[in-house]
């Protein structure tokens, strides 16, 4: 039913707000508590390492509860995080009350996942998934740089007020918009564990966590990047945001569509990009206007990784999706946090300019992980045909 799935979108268009919407405000909250931008970073990568850490485990701890009760709570503590980080608290403050939701991030995507296809056909089940990821998309187009915007024009602080209205309006499309889920049927944990046995798995774990570090490196500090490297104020930032996320809409859609005939095709055409952005961007210089085009090209090949990761992931683990889609969630936060704290050293010790080839690494790296996957799955079907 595409009405769960769009719910289910809204949810995580809140999730994703919340998020990711510090990173075009990191210079401006680096200033406020005058620390450097590596340590304002942490905003972002603790709570990409208290996912990836808690990730798996929350998810089967919860996997018996009622799935609309599970998705209302996880949002109502992003709605509460974000209100008391609109108030300025102190630094340590502010990192803990960040931290909060992301334990139960994970277990939001897999519940609002497994609502979306719960009533669907196997056929439609990758396209229903892509609504629900177009959340983190739509989130690129509009509230994250919304409040980037209002942020360059007012205060940072603004931005986690949106942050909250966002979730507010999940709150309630959630609580009046799913009828009562509880489960019928729990599957045993170690139904769930033991995909952790299953090789081709483990390397789609890897490329998952190799191709999110990859973008993260340099995603992480876009603001950062574009006022140092590129020589725009952070008006401009929030306007390229606003491209990179209207470009990701129609790249999640296309990547929804393009799972349903090929997934290893898809997710390598788009991890493409974490090698070709990087040159770009180094070849483009300070011309403005070639600037502008790769921006666009960076949001459409960036934008479908969380949709390709989980559904790379849970191809090879099909009668675990929640469990997989936790592992997708967790391990590409882990990527998060991989990218983003190596990026911030990167940007202190030699330049926020280098941090480009951090993606081109770790993207040639999750390449290679596909097309081991990729030999080692040719090589049990040839054993099952013999």
């Amino acid at each position: 039913m595409k009405k769960y799935a769009y719910i289910g979108a809204l949810g995580f268009l809140g999730v994703i707000t919340t998020e990711f919407g510090v990173i075009g405000i990191l210079p401006q909250i680096a200033d406020h508590y005058d620390i450097t931008i590596d340590k304002a970073g942490l905003l972002l990568s603790l709570f990409a390492l208290v996912i990836a850490l808690t990730g798996p485990f929350m998810t089967l701890v919860m996997s018996g509860f009622n799935r609309k009760k599970i998705m209302f709570i996880s949002i109502l503590i992003f709605f509460i995080s974000t209100i008391i980080s609109s108030f300025s608290p102190p630094f340590w403050l502010l990192l803990l009350v960040r931290i909060l939701p992301a334990f139960l991030q994970p277990v939001y995507i897999a519940t609002a996942l497994s609502v979306a296809i719960s009533k669907s056909d196997k056929s439609n089940e990758n396209e229903l998934m892509s609504i629900v990821f177009s959340g983190v998309a739509i989130a690129m187009v509009t509230t994250v740089p919304f409040a980037t915007y209002l942020a360059s024009i007012i205060t940072w602080n603004i931005s986690f007020i949106v942050q909250a209205i966002v979730s507010l309006i999940a709150l309630g499309f959630i609580y009046f918009g799913l009828p009562n889920m509880p489960i019928k049927e729990k599957k045993s944990y170690g139904s769930q564990i033991k995909i952790l046995k299953n090789t081709s798995f483990i390397l789609s774990v890897a490329m998952n966590f190799f191709m999110i570090a990859a973008w993260f490196s340099t995603y992480s500090y876009f603001a950062e990047y574009l006022n140092k490297a590129k020589s725009m104020d952070n008006s401009m930032v929030s306007y390229m945001l606003f491209l990179f996320g209207i470009v990701g809409v129609l790249a999640n859609f296309l990547s929804g569509k393009m799972m349903n005939k090929n997934i290893s095709k898809t997710v390598l055409f788009f991890l493409s990009g974490t090698i070709l952005i990087p040159i770009l961007l180094h070849f483009s210089g300070g011309n403005t206007f070639a600037t502008i085009l790769i921006i666009g090209l960076w949001g459409f090949m960036y934008s479908p990784s969380f949709l390709n990761a989980s559904t790379y992931m849970i191809s090879a683990a099909p009668n675990a999706m929640e469990f997989a889609n936790s592992l997708a969630t967790s391990f590409g936060n882990l990527g998060v946090t991989l990218g983003t704290t190596l990026g911030g050293l990167i940007i202190v010790n030699y330049g926020v300019s280098y941090t480009p080839w951090l993606t081109f690494s770790f993207g040639s790296l999750a390449i290679l992980m596909i097309i081991l996957r990729w030999r080692i799955d040719k090589r049990n079907i040839n054993k099952t045909k013999s």
